[in-house]
């Protein structure tokens, strides 16, 4: 297997205003600017966001081809079909920042019972992330 700096698993995201979600995810979650390519129609082609050693890559909603047969936005769907965890190491910093910026939260944080403290939200266009202070990568004592 090839060696990476980062997460080989990469959560691929559809928005339907990426520029505007691109910056709620950095402002709300602590998401870094990558890469960002415009599609030089308002939109983005493909970006990369990364927060620690991981990273999503995320691209405005297309209206043809293979990709948009395959991938759509939760409001197309009606609902999701992933939701990433996101490891910080201040879940009560983070879900004060949702909160302030209008993400839903639809499970409140809570001390979990395998260690941390976490929340589950949706961002405003209705993508769940789950967000916490565990990190299952930690060695066990």
């Amino acid at each position: 297997m090839t060696q990476h700096r980062g997460s080989a698993v990469i959560p691929c995201l559809t928005y339907r205003e990426a520029p505007r979600m691109l910056q709620w995810l950095c402002e709300a979650f602590g998401f870094e600017r990558h890469a960002v390519y415009d599609d030089d129609a308002g939109g983005i082609s493909h970006a990369e966001l990364t927060l620690g050693s991981g990273m999503i890559m995320l691209g405005s909603e297309q209206k043809d081809g293979a990709f948009a047969e395959m991938q759509s936005t939760p409001a197309r769907l009606k609902g999701t079909t992933q939701s990433p965890y996101l490891v910080v190491r201040d879940a009560d910093e983070v879900f004060t920042r949702v909160v302030a910026l209008g993400g839903e939260i639809v499970i409140p944080i809570e001390d979990r019972p395998y260690g941390g403290r976490a929340f589950s939200c949706r961002d405003p266009e209705g993508h769940l992330w789950n967000v916490g202070s565990y990190d299952p990568w930690a060695s066990k004592s």
